[in-house]
């Protein structure tokens, strides 16, 4: 399971406070922190600041990298904010996300174009949000197709068949899952990914909710999550569907953790 730690969003307060302020130490912290808690790569988004998104975009690579070598998750679906960050990135990113969205796909295609990077793949067209299997089906097909003709590997390849919130539709959940099953057979040795706290949305007991979907997601296949690596239950929970899934040889990791005392909260 490819862990993304999603805490240095700009979405968040503390973390638009620390861009603006050019707090060095607080952006170093939380990246250590989610290092040191499983994350395999840092996702950077500094997406609220119109105008200046490209130059906090590069400051927060730039701040992560000066502090852990862990590779970044550059968060946009601007291309010259990617670019700018992509400028003093070190290391091969994951660059988030390409969609099937004509102006979005246009700009970001040529970025990630016979590269190695790994390339979030969201299940987004002009026609909107996909609510059914066979719609995200349709266009992961043409998205992925795409990607592999312009030299993208498919094992680089990530797809997010994006989760929608439960409150609003008690298929959506279902759909979601089928997609991961599909996904993975259609395309032998693509990744999935998604960020799944979306599923809770407007219902109470959310991380509950989030830390079961979680489990569920990981039995059809699901082999990446974009998630806060501090919250203990939920990476408790990650490692032991993976062991029962089958996808922990020996149990070694699901031992490991437990030798760490990382089911004791």
């Amino acid at each position: 399971m490819i862990i993304v730690g999603e805490l240095i969003n700009a979405s968040r307060k503390q973390i638009a406070a620390a861009i603006e302020n050019q707090d060095t130490a607080t952006i170093q912290t939380i990246a250590k922190d989610q290092h040191e808690n499983g994350a395999d790569y840092i996702d950077v988004n500094a997406g609220v600041f119109v105008g200046k998104e490209s130059e906090y975009l590069q400051w927060l690579t730039e701040t992560v990298q000066a502090a852990i070598e862990t590779p970044c998750c550059i968060d946009s679906p601007d291309p010259k904010a990617i670019e700018a960050a992509l400028t003093v990135h070190k290391g091969t990113p994951m660059i988030n996300s390409i969609s099937l969205e004509k102006e979005r796909y246009e700009a970001l295609l040529p970025i990630v174009a016979g590269t190695d990077f790994k390339v979030v793949a969201l299940c987004m067209s002009d026609k909107g949000m996909p609510q059914t299997t066979d719609e995200r089906m349709e266009i992961a097909n043409e998205l992925v197709n795409n990607l592999v003709k312009n030299n993208v590997p498919v094992e680089n390849i990530y797809v997010d068949p994006l989760v929608q919130p439960l409150s609003t539709n008690n298929t959506f959940g279902v759909e979601f899952l089928n997609s991961i099953e599909s996904i993975i057979k259609t395309f032998p040795g693509i990744h999935t990914v998604c960020g799944l706290s979306n599923i809770s949305f407007g219902l109470p007991e959310r991380k509950f909710l989030n830390q079961t979907f979680m489990v569920m997601a990981i039995t059809k296949g699901l082999d990446g999550a974009i998630v806060n690596p501090l919250d203990q239950k939920m990476m408790a929970n990650i490692i032991a569907a993976e062991a029962l899934a089958g996808n922990d040889e020996w149990c070694s990791a699901y031992l490991e953790a437990y030798r760490a005392q990382k089911f004791e909260y």
